[in-house]
């Protein structure tokens, strides 16, 4: 069994990363606490990959690491990076976008995900990105998941991510696209 370290000190992300990659015969571990990777990317792809390189290097171990967020074409793809710390709390991040965004009828965003998977030495060996392309609704929908969750809808399917089941989230999200294409080349 090879360990991997995911780049995160957050177990959540520990839990959500071993549903997907399941059936893999790894065992993946929290980052130790006191490696602190500074995200100075252009991109969500440039974050995963100083993340998983950093981790890995730091800890002599295969690594993993996401970075993602959301985009919003009619806010020049901001919150973007900085998707996290658009606000204080989700709903202060929620009321920021719908503030900013007003009665625009543009409302056309993306989820995005990049993975980037690095070996011990630091070299990248895989990576990917995830786009979930979605609307911005007017006002919050659902009580499911987390962050951006009440105000992304997905016209295809007729819901927000918050009005979706956790196995529904999995499978469309950016995240679900991201593992999805990855895990073919991790096999």
């Amino acid at each position: 069994m090879k360990t991997v370290v995911v780049a995160t000190g957050n177990p959540g992300k520990l839990s959500e990363m071993q549903g997907y990659l399941q059936g893999l015969d790894w065992q993946l571990t929290l980052k130790p606490p006191e490696i602190d990777v500074e995200e100075t990317g252009q991109t969500f792809l440039e974050n995963a990959r100083l993340k998983a390189s950093q981790v890995a290097q730091a800890t002599q171990s295969w690594a993993i690491a996401d970075d993602s967020g959301l985009a919003v074409d009619a806010l020049n793809g901001a919150p973007g990076l900085y998707s996290a710390r658009y606000g204080s709390s989700d709903a202060d991040r929620i009321a920021r976008v719908l503030r900013e965004l007003g009665e625009t009828s543009q409302r056309s965003a993306q989820f995005i995900c990049a993975l980037a998977l690095a070996q011990p030495d630091g070299t990248i060996a895989l990576e990917t990105e995830g786009i979930c392309p979605g609307e911005i609704l007017m006002a919050p929908r659902g009580d499911a998941g987390f962050g951006y969750d009440p105000i992304f809808y997905l016209p295809t399917h007729g819901k927000t991510f918050a009005e979706m089941t956790p196995a529904e989230k999995e499978r469309y999200s950016h995240r679900g696209i991201a593992f999805e294409q990855l895990l073919p080349k991790l096999r």
